[in-house]
């Protein structure tokens, strides 16, 4: 007798089912052609059918070959619940459907040998966000009137570079009044105080970088909002590096230095500096890990930009030949504030963790003054790849460690003077307004997201486990892949139109956050303006606490 085939994989083993009706399909092949992961195919089935053409009951049976759309069983393609063979299906035959009874990452892991690796958030099962048990409470009314939303000038705008106290600015008077400069002035540039996160060009597709692009000048130029964009890890075209439009853009140096060769070469011919530089020492999606981008990314282009093969790039965990925070403000920060003459802020990126406070207190402590920026990455925070283990089981929430950092600055009379910065999770819901602003209050100057502007431009995967395949280059809908049929399925001009209205919106609804309780401009640090609605919540962030 022959071995029964336990091994082998079925529909039933992965986290998606194809749910089919033939009755309705007319076999146009829409579903199988725009499947980007092959996870359905066109088969044929052997069907029965029992007639009778006698006078009495004669059953006989006709069989014949019928092609049907079926599920692909396999572990290298599997459905990952996109949808979009629901989207282009033109007879509702086809969707797919949670299994809920599956065996996927014990099947993955023993077939493949490898750790699963995915993309976008992390998958944080009945997890409830802290921003979502806080609460505006402190509204003004009879004896600090409100503020008119609609007809008061407001100043919404956060520092990107360090802020010197009154008494060691390096100025003095002359004898007819003019104020004289006596020595350096570290770089300042008052941008909006939400940020587009570090994105790469390897990461995204052109297009989608291209609608960022488009997205941030017209914000800048048309809309008055300075509305700066991170490049991420990886270098940037070189007709950007030219181009007046770089001043919209900051500039990322992580571990694996990718890009920066080009850069460098092209400084004598840039026409405006970039925004800042943003050092990356580790991210919170997965803490104390590099940064990975696929071969099957690495389009001709990337390759041309990064200046590498077509392979698997990996950036190492940390910065090598840097060993501590002193050596890093003596040679990094030094040297890229010496190779932009000190025009341009440089600041850097590190994973919320229980040691994120010593970081920022040796930091705040530099005797230079360059450090122009603390970004701190929580652990809801994105990426585009990265293994399973580190995006479910590492990382540190934003905001004790966001709450921690301002207290330990307000202790030594330094809050201010080095702006912080905080990501990971803001927008989760949507409502990206009101998660800055409460950041904002616990001691943010701005914040910074990045998957809530691929929501925008059509991302069909979220926090329950679907789609989530950013790393793989197959990216349904043209966000996240090089592969130029699917780049072409994203529209750029709409998708930055998509990105404008957004912040139009948000910067309107900022404004209906700040009139109420009485701020003209940024309530930073104004924690008296927020309640909890859970007590362990307050006791932590040390908010009131309201029932």
């Amino acid at each position: 007798m022959e071995t029964i085939k336990a091994q082998n994989v079925t529909a039933n083993d992965l986290q998606w089912r194809i749910r089919y009706d033939a009755q309705r399909c007319t076999l146009c092949g829409s579903c199988v052609a725009a499947c980007s992961f092959r996870a359905i195919e066109v088969k044929v089935e052997r069907r029965r059918m029992v007639f009778s053409e006698g006078d009495f009951p004669e059953p006989k049976s006709r069989f014949s070959a019928v092609p049907v759309i079926g599920q692909v069983a396999s572990v290298q393609n599997y459905c990952r619940g996109c949808g979009i063979c629901e989207k282009v299906c033109p007879n509702d035959a086809i969707a797919p459907e949670r299994n809920a009874d599956n065996r996927f990452p014990v099947v993955t892991r023993s077939l493949m040998g490898d750790s699963i690796k995915r993309g976008g958030r992390k998958n944080l099962g009945g997890f409830q966000r802290a921003l979502d048990r806080i609460r505006i409470g402190r509204i003004s009314q009879m004896t600090d009137p409100s503020l008119d939303a609609e007809r008061h000038t407001f100043d919404v705008l956060a520092p990107f570079g360090r802020i010197l106290p009154a008494g060691k600015l390096p100025f003095t008077i002359g004898e007819d009044g003019v104020p004289l400069k006596t020595d350096f002035t570290p770089p300042v540039h008052w941008i909006y105080p939400i940020l587009i996160g570090d994105m790469s060009i390897g990461a995204l597709s052109w297009r989608m970088w291209e609608a960022i692009a488009m997205a941030v000048a017209y914000l800048n130029e048309e809309c008055g909002l300075p509305v700066r964009f991170c490049s991420g890890e990886g270098g940037v075209p070189e007709r950007l590096l030219k181009n007046r439009f770089l001043k919209y853009m900051i500039l990322q140096i992580a571990s694996g230095h990718f890009g920066w060769n080009r850069i460098i070469k092209a400084m004598p011919e840039m026409t405006e500096d970039p925004a800042g530089i943003l050092i990356k020492i580790g991210q919170g999606a997965k803490p104390g890990d590099g940064g990975l981008l696929l071969a099957t990314k690495v389009a001709r282009h990337i390759q041309a930009i990064r200046g590498v093969p077509k392979a698997d790039l990996l950036s190492p965990p940390n910065h090598q030949g840097l060993y501590s925070i002193e050596e890093s403000v003596q040679k990094m920060f030094l040297s890229m504030n010496a190779a932009f003459k000190f025009r341009v802020p440089v600041a850097i990126k590190v994973a919320a963790s229980s040691t994120s406070v010593s970081v920022f207190n040796n930091l705040v402590r530099d005797p230079y003054n360059i450090v122009g920026g603390f970004f701190l990455d929580g652990i809801d925070g994105g990426t585009g790849a990265a293994h399973e283990v580190s995006l479910d089981h590492t990382g540190h929430p934003i905001l004790s460690k966001l709450r921690d950092c301002y207290l330990a600055a307000v202790g030594q009379g330094r809050q201010g003077q080095i702006p912080l910065w905080a990501g990971g999770g803001f927008g989760k819901t949507g409502d990206l307004a009101a998660d800055a602003f409460k950041a904002v209050c616990l001691g943010a100057n701005g914040i910074f997201t990045g998957k809530l502007i691929l929501q925008m431009a059509g991302c069909v995967g979220n926090e329950n486990g679907r789609c989530n395949a950013c790393n793989t280059g197959l990216c349904p809908v043209g966000i996240t892949t090089q592969e130029a049929a699917l780049v072409h399925r994203l529209n750029p001009e709409m998708v930055a139109q998509n990105i404008v209205n957004y912040f139009l919106a948000v910067d309107k609804e900022l404004r209906k956050l700040m009139a109420p309780i009485g701020n003209s401009s940024l309530p930073v640090g104004r924690s008296d303006a927020l309640v909890a609605i859970d007590k362990d919540i307050a006791d932590r962030l040390k908010i009131p606490y309201a029932c």
